[in-house]
Parts: C-alpha cells; sequence; structure tokens
C-alpha cells in the first residue's frame, strides 16, 4: 500500500472534480454544488486513508508517502512529493477545510449557469494547488504551486467579491507575484550552490550545502520576503484586510486560514532548513518584526467596524505569534507554532463563515448595524461566541495549547519578546469580547422598511422566526411583511442557523473542543518534524537557569 502513489491520487481528485463540473451541460446546473461537494468529501476520504500510512515516531526517514519522476531532467527539476508531520497535518487541515466551506457557500452565487460552475471549479482547483504546495518536495516543483494559487483566488476575488473586489485582487496579484519573482531568483541561485544533476532542485540535495556566508544571507532574504507576504507580517501584510473583505467569507476561509500557512510553513521548510546559519543571523530583526506585528494586529483589530476586516487583522496578530515561535527555535515554541498554523485555521474558518451567516441575515459587515442579536439568534450567537473565545485562547479551547507552548518556550531565550507579547492575551479578549457584545448583546436593533420595500437595521426589537428552517440547503431571509413605505417594523422575523449551516458550525466547533482537550495526536505527528528542523538548524534548547543562593551554591 505504500507503493500508491497518495499525494498525487489526493490532489488529482479535486482537480477531476473542477474539470466536471466545468462541463457540466446547461441542463444539469443544479447538480453544480453538489457534485462539487462530492469530490470535496471524496479527498477527505482518500486523505484520510493516506494518513493511516503515515508512521509517527522516530527512526522513519523525514518524508514519507513519497514519489519521487524526473520532471525536466535538463534543469534538475522533479516532480517529487512527500510529507513529513507538519505537512500531513496541514493538508489534512485543508481537505477539511474545503468541504465545510463549500458547504457554507452554498448559495453564494445565485445565478445558477456558468458564473456559479466557475465559481465552485475554482475553489476545487484551489484545493489541489494547497495539496501540491505542502506536499512538494523540490524546491521548484514548491515554487510552481506557490504561485499557481494565486490565479484561481485572484478570480474567486476580482469576480464574485465585493464592492471593491478588484482593487483587493488587484492588491493580492502584486504583492504575491513581487514576493514569488524575487523568490524564483533566490530559487534559481540556490540550484547553483548546489550538486546539479537529474534531481538537482529536491530538498533533500539543497540541505546541508557550504554556502558563503553572503549568498547564504542574500538566499535566506529572498526566501523570506516571499513568505513573509504570504504569511503575512508586518510592514507587507497590507493586501490582506482588503482581500479578505471584499472576498466570500468561503474564499476568506481558503485565503487566511489556508494559504496563508504556506508563509510559515516555508519559513520552516526552506529558511530554517536551507539555511541555518543565515536564520540565526536574521532572527533578531524577524523576532522584532514579529512582535510588532503580534501587538499591530491586535491594536487594528480593536479599531475595525467591519467584522470581515477585523477578522483579518487579528490573523496578522496570530501569524505574529506563530512567527515568533518558529524563530525563538525551541522545541516547545516550534510544536507549538506548527500546531497554532492547525488550530488558527480552524479558529479563523469558524469566525469568518459565522461572520457569513450574520452577514446573509443582516446584509452588513458593520458592527454598528447591529444589536441584540443573541436573543433573535440564539444558535449563532452561541457557536459565534465559542469561536471568539477560541481566538482568544480560552483554556480548553484548541487555540489555547499551542498559544501557550509559544510563549512558554519563547521565554525560553527570549523572554523580552514573549513579555511584550503575552498582552495579546488581553488585546485579544477586548477584539472579540467588544465584538461580540455589541453585534449579540448590545442595543437592540429594528427593521426598517425604505421606499423600496427593502428592510434596513434600525432602533428597537427583533424577535426570532416562527418558522422551522431545518432544509438543508434553506436560504435564511428576513421576513417581509406588508407595511406601508418607509414604516417601521417591529418584531419582524430572522431565522437561526439552518440545518446545513448548524453542520458547518458543528464540525468546526467539535474540532475546536477536541484539540483544546486533547492535542497529544497532533502533538505525537508534529513532534518528529520539530526534531528534524532543529537538527537541520544545528539548535538546542537552552538549559534551565538554576537559581543560586547566597554562599554561591546553586538551588
Amino acid at each position: 500500500m505504500t507503493d500508491f502513489p497518495w499525494l498525487t491520487t489526493l490532489g488529482v481528485i479535486p482537480l477531476v472534480g473542477a474539470v466536471v463540473i466545468a462541463l457540466l451541460p446547461k441542463g444539469a446546473a443544479r447538480n453544480v454544488r453538489p457534485v462539487a461537494l462530492a469530490f470535496s468529501l471524496l479527498t477527505l476520504v482518500v486523505g484520510i486513508l493516506a494518513a493511516t500510512q503515515f508512521k509517527t515516531g522516530g527512526g522513519h526517514p523525514q518524508f514519507q508517502l513519497a514519489e519521487t519522476h524526473s520532471w525536466i531532467p535538463q534543469f534538475g527539476v522533479s516532480y517529487a512529493l512527500g510529507v513529513d508531520g507538519m505537512a500531513l497535518a496541514l493538508i489534512l487541515m485543508s481537505i477539511v477545510l474545503v468541504p465545510i466551506a463549500l458547504l457554507a457557500a452554498w448559495n453564494d452565487v445565485p445565478e445558477r449557469g456558468r458564473r456559479e460552475q466557475t465559481y465552485f471549479a475554482l475553489i476545487l482547483v484551489v484545493e489541489t494547488f494547497m495539496i501540491g504546495v505542502f506536499a512538494a518536495t523540490d524546491v521548484f516543483l514548491f515554487y510552481v504551486f506557490f504561485e499557481a494559487m494565486l490565479v484561481p483566488i485572484y478570480f474567486l476575488i476580482g469576480l464574485y467579491g465585493g464592492a471593491r473586489r478588484q482593487y483587493a485582487a488587484m492588491k493580492f496579484l502584486l504583492f504575491s507575484l513581487l514576493g514569488g519573482l524575487i523568490m524564483l531568483v533566490a530559487v534559481i541561485a540556490l540550484y547553483q550552490q548546489g550538486p546539479g544533476g537529474d534531481h538537482g532542485f529536491l530538498v533533500s540535495s539543497l540541505t546541508g550545502l557550504h554556502i558563503s556566508q553572503g549568498t547564504e544571507r542574500l538566499l535566506f532574504v529572498g526566501f523570506f520576503f516571499a513568505f513573509a507576504i504570504k504569511a503575512p507580517m508586518w510592514p507587507v501584510h497590507t493586501w490582506l484586510p482588503d482581500a479578505a473583505t471584499e472576498a466570500k467569507p468561503a474564499v476568506a476561509v481558503l485565503l487566511v486560514a489556508v494559504l496563508d500557512k504556506v508563509g510559515t510553513f516555508g519559513m520552516i521548510r526552506f529558511c530554517l532548513q536551507l539555511f541555518p546559519d543565515a536564520s540565526k543571523w536574521a532572527t533578531p530583526v524577524v523576532i522584532i518584526l514579529a512582535v510588532i506585528s503580534v501587538i499591530y494586529g491586535a491594536i487594528a483589530a480593536i479599531g475595525q467596524n467591519d467584522m470581515m476586516r477585523l477578522i483579518a487583522y487579528t490573523s496578522v496578530s496570530h501569524f505574529g505569534l506563530i512567527v515568533l515561535g518558529i524563530f525563538a527555535v525551541t522545541q516547545t515554541s516550534m510544536i507549538g507554532s506548527q500546531l497554532y498554523m492547525i488550530n488558527h485555521g480552524f479558529t479563523t474558518a469558524a469566525l469568518f463563515l459565522f461572520v457569513g451567516f450574520l452577514i446573509v441575515r443582516g446584509k452588513s459587515k458593520n458592527i454598528t448595524d447591529y444589536g441584540g442579536w443573541q436573543r433573535t439568534t440564539p444558535i449563532l450567537g452561541g457557536v459565534f461566541l465559542t469561536a471568539g473565545l477560541s481566538a482568544l485562547s480560552l483554556p480548553g479551547l484548541n487555540s489555547f495549547v499551542s498559544e501557550f507552548l509559544v510563549l512558554v518556550g519563547t521565554f525560553q531565550r527570549y523572554p523580552v519578546a514573549a513579555g511584550i507579547s503575552v498582552t495579546v492575551v488581553v488585546l485579544a479578549a477586548l477584539y472579540i469580547l467588544l465584538m461580540y457584545k455589541n453585534v449579540f448583546t448590545g442595543p437592540k436593533q429594528e427593521l426598517v422598511a425604505a421606499a423600496d420595500g427593502t428592510l434596513a437595521l434600525g432602533e428597537g426589537g427583533l424577535r426570532p422566526s416562527t418558522g422551522i428552517t431545518d432544509t438543508l440547503f434553506d436560504e435564511p431571509e428576513i421576513a417581509k411583511e406588508d407595511v406601508p413605505d418607509a414604516a417601521k417594523v417591529r418584531g419582524s422575523a430572522i431565522q437561526d442557523l439552518n440545518l446545513r449551516e448548524r453542520v458547518v458550525a458543528g464540525v468546526l466547533i467539535a474540532f475546536m473542543v477536541v484539540l483544546g482537550f486533547f492535542p497529544k495526536p497532533a502533538l505525537d505527528l508534529l513532534r518528529p518534524a520539530v526534531t528534524s528542523t532543529l537538527q537541520h538548524v544545528h539548535v538546542h534548547d537552552p538549559a534551565p537557569h538554576a537559581g543560586v543562593t547566597t554562599d554561591g551554591s546553586s538551588k
């Protein structure tokens, strides 16, 4: 079974699904969404089967489920795939989130036909590229997937986003292309330093090279700059709030919860492993940038009125913590960072999707347009609060374990940076709880009938819908009554989560609780990858400080 091309199969399934959707005849338009969901679930099943073939513990090669084939032998490029624990965990997170995002995006495109087919086909194409970028063990192949991801995301934002979608999509593309082009130069220069040959771009061939100090530092900067944009880190983060705000919530999930992990994944896989000495040289600057990202992202989130933009800034802060743990280079901080990448994926996906459910009902992204929705939509309010508590790292939910490990591990080597970063706990409580208070427990709102017959929110009260909306594919709507134009409508009905949305919320909350109370399987999966990285960097955990008594003896 281990000779079976698991990773190739895993990547091909969603791509085939995208082709099938694109070729569906016009009369079969109603099948687009079920077909997309079916292929994403098939990918998940195959991914779980592949994970059963992965062996944890010591004594196994760094990359398992490996496939290596000559692709462009004249240039030393291979089609090489393989996963360690970190890559496998990120792939599993990705293929879990895609069907969840598809369910949440069920009514994102109201127009049936080619436009809807394109939307769901592009999401499946993104899934293929996500699997490829985490599984690639050839540096050039990684770069191909790294850049290819830009195309479907660009169209998903530019064609289906909000009012400023074209600006946001172009900004995302230009930032990403700038980083990618600089990395391409570094990739080619790195190959020139290697042994060459038919498989000269393999990570294993480029690890442990003897490179001059100046060259290694330049190569590190080329890779790190691209990954810092993708992560994103301050000050190259500005594309993220615009892209996440204008994108559909499901697309924002793919962008922030999954694709941005490529940045922090690349820092571990390439910056630390291929350029260990340059990584040590750059660490003081990276630590400073990470701390700034942590504090800046949290403070910026507190000042946002747009909920989608607020969540985007929280991710800038969280990615700062992940980078901080990576470059603290201790066993505890690094395993915390890798676990944080997984936990952040589920938590941020939940926040984006739950805000999306709220926007469907309230027709606004602005916090000030809401208030008192806990009584009207108690289930939505409950799951939103749970996701928010996860984001602020409440003990018992998934983010607490990873954030705790990052801060404790960082304190072992950089106590000042850890001490400053721990203030994010207070800042996170502010931006999460204030948002929840103003949306769900703040002053109650009422619906106002405008001259065009639409309903807007104003002061007053709301009541829950008396109708039952447990049909899987129902789109929740605000009930409209016969009222005179511009008259105020009191007691208008707003529906709580329907069955489809409850499935989405239930799966995400389940992951938060399970990873919060029982993170051991994830930690066991990640630990060998952390050990391998530390060996490549030639760094050991600092010795614990022993107390000294007044007579000079150790305690």
